[in-house]
């Protein structure tokens, strides 16, 4: 698992455009096992170094930003990267989504979970590990509403990664928020392809 994105991992647009379409094939099956809805309207995608390369790529292909736009990317992409520590520690990380297409429904959903990016648990057996968000922005604002998009992590210790290797542990994501208690067990498909980030 690559840990670093940088401009060398990047292609120019042109090439990019060219191969799209065989890209699209490949990332398309990855992000699959790596959706894991939670309830009715929140939804984790666990990113790795495709789905945040392909995010960069995209963006650079819509916007044609070029090089300005490709160092913008990175600086915000980049470090959303899982991590290795020297302890053997490992990262799990994930866009949550709030997604709900009524806008009136959504602004009304999101004025109700303030703060619920502290409220995310990931269940590795009975061993209850809180997300980690990204303090960039504040993305609740002063009126209690949050944004529909936020970054978490899960630092997952050497034991824990022993732990969700083993084929018969539960691995739940639970959000415990006061207005949106909902919580998924993953499936094995998902499991497979989020514990590749803990090797």
């Amino acid at each position: 698992m690559k840990r670093t994105l940088n401009a060398e991992d990047m292609l120019p647009n042109e090439i990019f455009c060219a191969q799209r379409s065989d890209f699209f094939e490949k990332i398309m099956a990855i992000k699959k096992d790596r959706r894991i809805p939670v309830g009715p309207d929140a939804t984790f995608y666990f990113e790795n170094h495709l789905t945040l390369w392909w995010q960069i790529q995209e963006m650079l292909r819509v916007e044609k930003g070029g090089a300005e736009q490709l160092a913008d990317e990175l600086a915000a992409y980049a470090p959303l990267l899982p991590q290795l520590f020297p302890d053997g520690s490992m990262e799990l990380v994930a866009t949550l989504m709030i997604e709900i297409d009524d806008l009136e429904r959504r602004f009304r959903v999101l004025s109700n979970l303030g703060n619920v990016e502290q409220h995310i648990w990931l269940h590795v057996g009975d061993t209850k590990i809180q997300a980690i968000p990204e303090t960039d922005i504040d993305r609740t604002d002063e009126n209690g509403k949050t944004s529909a998009v936020h970054f978490v992590r899960f630092l997952i210790t050497p034991k824990l990664i022993e732990d969700f290797h083993h084929k018969d542990q539960r691995i739940i994501l639970e959000i415990t928020h006061p207005a949106y208690h909902h919580k998924a067990l993953l499936i094995e498909n998902q499991r497979t392809a989020i514990k590749e980030d803990l090797t």
